[in-house]
């Protein structure tokens, strides 16, 4: 490209330098050249680029009010008309990396614009988004900053060198998009396909041309039929513990689960629980632990007859962070474990990005341990992402379950027809994914 090419750049409200966990639900705001990150891009790209604007929001804002934060990206879009958008790094920051891949998205579809980002291969984001954006790879935390910064600017100064026309991904440095495109080679497919399996027959190292991708997908369970005959247990990864995290499960990337009775518990309080997830707000989680997972409704119904029981252990885990190898790992203990407990069904709650990442990925290895579960969450489209079958929309991400502007009662009414809802999807036949919005 001739000219110095125009950037937007996109970030979240902690490295647009507005604060943390408790300015996550600030709306887009607007800042003039570079913020942030966005100041050490600016400086490497020199005379070749430049950011006129950084559009700043909040992580719990974008994800809880999507289409509302895209209208106002989309104005900065049309009044700038840049030549590129750079969004992130987001790392493994679930929420993040969904914003980051919702501007990507924006850009590609509303106005054609290419966009260059950074995450963490297992951010939901990349999934969801990676045939929007050119995402360079980075490590799971902003301590690989020193890294992702200098591979993105490799990659913006690639595309401005080629007048946007970048390469292959292992040429350019970037994850795979899930896009097929034309390509000339100088051997006949015939002739490619013999070399290869030549290669293979003598176990030597060879590159398919064709990669499957992998649908990692488990066939719902069949549905209950009696409801009122049926032993349902509470799982979560929105961290609840009890009060002290006596198994001192991490707040991040957590090392282990942990199983707490729940005999004779009428309702979880803050005085019994709390909560050990990091990344959320964890104010409305510690205030009323039921928040996030919902014992008080729970054992309401068993007193009803609307369950025939609820399991006496809960299992809890910490999805902020946590690898997807370690929340196979942990659904597949549980399961094996309700399993033996004469469990039928399941209802398992979510707070967060990752935290849903990882929530959706036990939905998914309880299920296929044979168990009908449920899967409720606020950020819908991660959990559809990674495949959980049945879905209830939540309420918002740091209390899934209730409503702290509400008075008691009408909180407890919030939660009890969401309960109502999960119970309505275990009884509902589906042969695909189904989200049960509330009626």
């Amino acid at each position: 490209m001739d000219k110095k090419i125009s950037i937007v750049y996109y970030i979240n409200q902690f490295f647009g330098q507005i604060g943390g966990e408790e300015k996550a639900d600030i709306p887009p705001r607007v800042e003039e050249g570079p913020v942030g990150p966005g100041n050490a891009i600016n400086n490497a790209l020199g005379d070749d680029a430049e950011i006129e604007k950084t559009i700043i929001c909040g992580d719990t804002y974008f994800n809880e009010n999507t289409e509302d934060a895209k209208e106002e990206i989309k104005k900065v879009i049309n009044e700038v008309k840049p030549d590129l958008i750079v969004a992130g790094p987001a790392f493994n920051a679930g929420r993040y990396g969904m914003a980051c891949g919702g501007v990507a998205e924006v850009a590609n579809k509303e106005f054609n614009i290419p966009v260059i980002s950074g995450l963490y291969p297992e951010n939901p984001g990349y999934d969801m988004y990676k045939n929007y954006a050119y995402f360079i790879e980075t490590s799971n935390s902003a301590a690989g900053m020193r890294d992702a910064i200098p591979n993105m600017v490799k990659l913006i100064k690639s595309f401005i060198e080629k007048d946007g026309e970048l390469g292959r991904p292992k040429e350019e440095g970037y994850m795979p998009r899930n896009l097929r495109v034309n390509d000339f080679a100088d051997d006949r497919g015939s002739k490619r396909a013999v070399e290869m399996l030549i290669k293979k027959i003598n176990d030597e190292d060879f590159e398919t041309e064709y990669p499957m991708p992998d649908f990692d997908r488990v066939d719902p369970e069949d549905p209950i039929e009696n409801m009122a005959e049926t032993k349902v247990a509470l799982v979560t990864s929105g961290g609840i513990v009890p009060k002290g995290n006596p198994d001192r499960i991490e707040s991040s990337s957590a090392s282990k689960y942990g199983e707490y009775d729940i005999t004779d518990v009428d309702g979880l309080t803050s005085e019994s629980h709390e909560t050990a997830h990091g990344g959320y707000d964890p104010v409305y989680a510690n205030e009323d632990p039921d928040r996030v997972l919902p014992v008080d409704v729970m054992r309401d119904m068993e007193d009803e007859g609307i369950i025939g029981e609820l399991h006496n252990k809960f299992y809890s885990t910490v999805g902020n962070g946590t690898s997807v190898a370690n929340a196979k790992a942990y659904a597949q203990e549980i399961a094996e474990k309700l399993l033996g407990d004469g469990v039928q069904a399941v209802i398992l709650t979510s707070t967060w990005g990752t935290c849903t990442r990882c929530g959706a990925t036990m939905v998914k290895e309880i299920e296929r341990a044979g168990l009908p579960v449920v899967h409720i969450a606020t950020v819908v489209p991660i959990s559809k992402t990674v495949g959980a079958n049945r879905i209830v929309p939540a309420v918002a991400i740091p209390y899934p379950l209730g409503d702290p502007d509400k008075d008691m009662d009408k909180e407890k009414k919030i939660r009890r027809e969401l309960v109502e809802n999960s119970l309505k999807a275990l009884e509902t036949e589906i042969d695909e994914q189904t989200v049960f919005e509330d009626e």
